[in-house]
């Protein structure tokens, strides 16, 4: 059930993005008098199509390829390649025949309306929700970094002053995309001792890895303390004789102090039994106790975190606030793309598709994630469009511009060579993108 809650929530979102930035192309086209014949969701490949209608002249339907959608713009060399169109002398509604400037306005017609949609979607979840954040003055024991944190050089309970120089606010700075992006100065407060620890550019390689998160990087919630919440019956911790409110002291002898401490020395002594210090009421106890296989002692902690700040905003206060969101989603996917050009990143570790995506959206339904993810797939959509790319939206808008200031088109031929090798390399980056979800997906297991 939870793979068709995620097959159905990536078809949703995919489709909205998909009709609403065709929608952009059609309202334009119809703006200027520009007559449109096809408009689907999906491909009709080789004229196969799940349902068509007629309505004024426009074939309106879904076709069975799942590869985005469609408008067929008459007069204009697309996707189709229908190039009959234009044997004969141009007529007054067809797309080549409008002044440049108003089929560069068609073309980015479908990128415009994709930038609204996510501005618009990350406002309304302001308004709604506002921004819930962890103050990172309140840490109280520090930072708590995985692997990789480590290896660059953090150590649990570091506190991170400053990136590049600029004061951490949040917490959750510290794993945005302005640092994981690499090449950035982190200013770390260690004992009483300043000190700089630099974020190299390929990071994003590692967090790219089939078995990385960015808990590899830094734990999502700070260091903390605990005591014990809850117990599982029938494991080492309830046979045990350990209770809400005890609090653990040592394994083995060995002080624990964090809950990071405590998973450290179990992953050590898995399927044996070891001794327990715990804190029980005003008296110390030493118990025997079975970890699991897994390193799996058996209670959930009660976790000494900081409180959360909320901050809400009205109708129009929000609407900053959200298009900053979205046009921060633009820049950091603009700067990543930046990265693969210059070689810092490898293609297979930043790209994803269709099966990661669904991932993302989970297997169950959350509106909250659902319309944040469909928020930020529409400003990357907006970003893929845009590049140069023949067979693009932006590379039609580069072939008019160049128009504009040639002061005559392209020819025809060059057109259609220029679609057919778009078409063929975005071919290849989908297969390649299939392949390495497909990849990615066996390799987790």
């Amino acid at each position: 059930m939870s793979i068709v809650i995620m097959v159905g929530q990536l078809i949703l979102g995919l489709s909205i993005l998909v009709i609403l930035h065709e929608l952009g192309h059609f309202l334009a086209a119809r703006a200027f008098g520009i007559k449109v014949d096809k408009f689907y969701l999906f491909f009709d490949a080789w004229g196969f199509s799940l349902f068509k209608f007629n309505y004024k002249g426009v074939e309106y339907g879904i076709g069975w390829l799942p590869l985005g959608g469609y408008v067929k713009i008459a007069g204009m060399i697309d996707e189709s390649m229908d190039t009959e169109q234009l044997a004969g002398p141009p007529q007054p509604w067809e797309f080549r025949s409008k002044p440049a400037w108003q089929r560069l306005i068609v073309m980015l017609g479908g990128i415009f309306v994709n930038i609204v949609l996510g501005i618009f979607i990350f406002w309304i979840l302001t308004i709604k929700y506002g921004e819930t954040y962890t103050p990172n003055a309140a840490l109280k024991y520090g930072i708590l970094p995985g692997k990789l944190g480590m290896k660059i050089g953090l150590q649990p309970g570091d506190n991170i002053t400053a990136i590049n120089g600029q004061k951490v606010i949040r917490f959750e700075e510290l794993t945005s995309t302005k640092v994981i992006l690499g090449n950035t100065d982190l200013t770390v407060l260690r004992n009483g001792q300043t000190l700089h620890v630099k974020v190299p550019g390929n990071l994003i390689n590692d967090l790219g890895d089939v078995n990385s998160t960015i808990e590899d990087f830094i734990s999502r919630d700070p260091r903390f303390k605990f005591s014990v919440d809850s117990v599982s019956p029938k494991t080492g911790a309830a046979k045990a004789g350990i209770v809400k409110g005890d609090s653990i002291l040592a394994i083995n002898a060995v002080k624990i102090t964090y809950f990071d401490e405590l998973h450290a020395q179990l992953q050590q002594f898995k399927n044996k039994q070891v001794q327990v210090t715990i804190k029980h009421g005003d008296s110390v106890q030493h118990k025997i106790a079975h970890i699991d296989k897994d390193g799996i002692l058996g209670f959930s902690p009660n976790p000494d975190l900081p409180k959360k700040d909320r901050l809400t905003y009205g109708f129009f206060g929000s609407f900053p606030v959200g298009a900053t969101k979205a046009w921060g989603t633009f820049t950091d996917n603009a700067k990543g793309i930046g990265k693969m050009i210059k070689g810092e990143v490898k293609l297979n570790k930043a790209v994803s598709g269709p099966v990661a995506i669904a991932t993302m959206f989970g297997g169950h339904l959350d509106w909250i994630r659902f319309w944040s993810l469909v928020g930020f797939l529409s400003m990357v959509l907006a970003l893929t469009n845009l590049l140069p790319i023949p067979a693009l939206d932006g590379g039609h808008a580069v072939f008019l511009v160049i128009e504009m200031i040639k002061g005559k088109p392209l020819s025809d031929k060059f057109l259609e060579r220029a679609q057919i090798v778009g078409f063929v390399l975005l071919i290849t980056l989908m297969v390649f993108v299939f392949g390495n979800d497909i990849v990615r997906q066996v390799m987790k297991k």
